[in-house]
């Protein structure tokens, strides 16, 4: 019998940060949890990590992922920006860690070309995939729950295929073609 795994995804940020969770039982993914931690309403760049490594902690804890991911910082002209981007990942790592769990990031690219198909896909475009995929029936508020969630079944699809175990994107659609809607815009 397969057991269940759990992958928790993060979407690193110091005003919003994303966090998404699934489960995979025999290859199927379900949805478990998402949402978003506001941060924005702390003072100082200290006290929004140390917000990050608890809120994680807490995720961790409630729900004993197997495993995290997380979206590793693109590189911007902003280098503060970057700086601020980079700690929230860190901590994030850093709480990930103390608990012993495997940590794995993907470049943004790649999680949109794993979750849709197009690497180049907008956060509305990730969004609609994945309520197709999982199922939810409403577009959340902030794309940021969305953005983690997408990390966590990137880390899957990729998890998969590195092991030989997976199936390709292009599999997965031929398989599950009521699961899936491809609308064209001229």
């Amino acid at each position: 019998m397969e057991k269940e795994k759990i992958i928790l995804g993060l979407d690193p940020g110091t005003n919003v940060m994303g966090y998404g969770l699934i489960t995979i039982q025999k290859s199927k993914v379900q949805l478990l949890q998402f949402g978003v931690i506001q941060l924005s309403r702390y003072s100082g760049h200290e006290l929004r990590l140390k917000k990050i490594f608890e809120r994680v902690i807490s995720l961790i804890d409630e729900y004993h992922p197997d495993e995290v991911a997380l979206e590793a910082p693109f590189f911007g002209k902003n280098v503060q920006s970057m700086l601020k981007l980079g700690r929230a990942q860190g901590v994030s790592m850093a709480a990930a860690l103390s608990r012993q769990i495997p940590i794995v990031e993907y470049a943004p690219r790649k999680i949109k070309q794993s979750v849709t198909g197009n690497g180049n896909a907008s956060k509305e475009q990730v969004a609609k995939m994945l309520m197709t995929l999982l199922t939810i029936k409403e577009v959340p508020k902030l794309f940021d729950a969305t953005d983690a969630l997408a990390v966590a079944v990137c880390h899957h699809f990729q998890n998969g295929l590195a092991r030989g175990k997976g199936k390709s994107w292009e599999t997965f659609a031929k398989e599950n073609p009521t699961r899936i809607r491809i609308t064209v815009k001229s």
